[in-house]
């Protein structure tokens, strides 16, 4: 018997399909752009924690719709793949996510906090299960998994103190934003880089 012909596949095929493992430039600049968003968005709830409740609706629903889209334009790009619609859905609820902060700003702090705590569990529950998917595909995937635990982390906490107020949401978002965005800009540099 061949040895070409009985060795298995490394990736099946929804793993070798996937845009970090095929498209790595797509993804890398997806990642760019969203971890871009997230250390920006970060870095407003930090360096400005008074912000009212307005402004805080109108900077997470903006982050929440890009990073939505650029989720959604991902996943378009690779229907093709078995469950690429993950990350569809991944994308849908961030847009949904935004456009309600954004229709509805002068929400308390307590709704606002569980909208965005709802958000933050579902993307990163929709990271993790694609960090599983590609766990086969090597290198340095285990950085997407840690973003999906942030994003978790972050959301469990929100939902069980969303009374903290506007201030509070806003230390805590920007805390998860900067790290969130950093892991996903060490994810993108990995995926320039050779793997070790």
């Amino acid at each position: 018997m061949d040895a070409k012909r009985s060795a298995p596949p490394l990736l099946d095929d929804d793993v070798a399909s996937d845009p970090l493992v095929v498209g790595v430039r797509a993804a890398r600049t997806v990642l760019v752009v969203r971890a871009v968003l997230a250390v920006a968005f970060g870095l407003v709830a930090l360096l400005w924690p008074g912000l009212t409740l307005l402004a805080l609706a109108i900077a997470f629903g903006a982050y929440a719709i890009l990073a939505g889209v650029a989720s959604v334009i991902e996943a378009v790009r690779s229907r093709g793949r078995h469950r690429w619609w993950l990350g569809l859905l991944s994308g849908l609820v961030s847009i949904a996510a935004g456009v309600l902060a954004l229709i509805w700003p002068g929400l308390t702090a307590l709704a606002l906090a569980i909208v965005v705590g709802i958000w933050a569990v579902v993307t990163g529950i929709a990271e993790i299960v694609r960090a599983v998917r590609l766990r086969r595909a090597g290198g340095r995937i285990w950085l997407l998994a840690l973003a999906g635990v942030l994003s978790v982390i972050a959301g469990v906490v929100i939902l069980l103190w969303p009374a903290a107020g506007a201030i509070g949401l806003a230390m805590v978002l920007g805390i998860f934003a900067l790290i969130y965005g950093a892991v996903l800009a060490a994810l993108a540099v990995s995926l320039r880089s050779p793997v070790p």
